[in-house]
């Protein structure tokens, strides 16, 4: 019937992409939904204090949810493939988790990381089978797009893709967890939800859904708080998504020097822009608090969460206020915990860890 029609045909694969997104569907089907903790603080008593604590992920981060994302997006589209390599661009967590779902389905995984990334980010990388290749900051994208062309590989772009690979009205997403979790508290539906941006999908993610849910809808408020050497709070606040900066964010895994295409500033309510030094105080205080060590974007997170939480009680009002425990302390072991490595960066992290002792006895900010 064909005969007369130019036409051509690619080998089946449907095979073991078939058999790829079984395994991904397995694994998810065995893990269990993440934490939600409420903070209980002196000074919180008409509002509630919760952390969701994406670090029991079984690859340790918020970033397991992306990468499972990420994957089935690239699997469904035909781009990753059986025996190609998976490269990403990515400064620790992303990859972290991205290894784990390479070596689930067998494919080799390269990330490209800046140098200086935390040598416990890396050897979980190589842990999961993965390969680190360092890189300059400003060279990660073009290095990621380079290896993926001439090894023949799918670079995932997690910066271009993290906010369309995430299916934002449901499917179990963060967003609509977090409410699921929130249904029997005091406050079950949050003022604020509070996250930091690395991608921005995350963020986009929680503030579409928001939007979805009628019942939210101008009920609960989206903050994304940004570290410094980040232009997301500049684009955000000024409209021009043009914005560059040479410096990179020493708080790993959030704020970009570029506004990437995953960030969608429509969908944010408010901005904080939170000094380095201040996340990290926060998660020191934070560990007294917990009993466990938390990583730096965390610490970004409770900077805004302290910041409305405190708002909230000198206007009277009471709610709720949700943020993100993103990954565990332990792979910043010989950076954001050693005393040496802060000293030698210039933070003074005492007036911050006052400022917090002070909001969680009294709620002053």
């Amino acid at each position: 019937m064909l005969d007369h029609l130019d036409a051509d045909f690619r080998p089946p694969e449907t095979r073991w992409t078939r058999e790829a997104l079984a395994k991904i569907a397995a694994d998810y089907n065995r893990s269990a939904d993440t934490h939600l903790i409420r903070l209980d603080l002196p000074c919180l008593t008409g509002i509630d204090l919760y952390l969701k604590d994406e670090s029991t992920h079984p690859s340790g981060s918020l970033k397991h949810r992306l990468a499972r994302s990420l994957f089935l997006y690239g699997l469904c589209n035909g781009w990753i493939r059986e025996g190609r390599p998976v490269i990403e661009a990515s400064s620790g967590s992303t990859a972290i988790s991205e290894a784990y779902f390479a070596r689930l389905i067998g494919v080799p995984f390269i990330a490209v990381v800046p140098a200086g990334t935390a040598p416990e980010k890396l050897r979980q990388i190589e842990f999961y089978g993965g390969r680190c290749h360092p890189v300059a900051p400003g060279d990660l994208y073009g290095e990621a797009e380079r290896l993926a062309r001439d090894l023949g590989g799918h670079y995932v772009d997690q910066f271009t893709y993290a906010e369309r690979a995430t299916d934002w009205r449901g499917n179990n997403n963060i967003a609509e967890s977090i409410f699921a979790q929130m249904e029997k508290e005091r406050h079950a539906i949050p003022s604020w939800i509070v996250v930091s941006a690395g991608t921005g999908g995350g963020a986009s993610t929680i503030g579409r859904y928001i939007r979805y849910r009628t019942d939210l809808c101008g009920r609960t408020r989206l903050c994304v708080v940004d570290p410094e050497n980040s232009v997301f709070y500049d684009a955000w606040k000024t409209g021009d998504r043009s914005l560059r900066i040479s410096a990179s964010s020493r708080i790993e895994g959030i704020g970009r020097p570029r506004c990437e295409p995953s960030f969608m500033p429509d969908v944010i309510d408010a901005m904080i822009k939170a000094p380095d030094a201040a996340s990290l105080a926060a998660i020191r205080w934070l560990e007294t608090v917990l009993g466990r060590k938390c990583g730096g974007s965390t610490g970004t997170n409770l900077v805004g969460a302290a910041a409305l939480a405190a708002d909230m009680i000198e206007k009277g009002e009471t709610g709720s206020i949700v943020t993100l425990i993103c990954d565990p302390g332990e792979r910043y072991l010989q950076s954001y915990y050693d005393d040496r490595w802060i000293a030698e960066r210039g933070y003074d992290l005492k007036p911050w860890i006052a400022r917090f002792e002070a909001f969680a006895q009294k709620g002053c900010w």
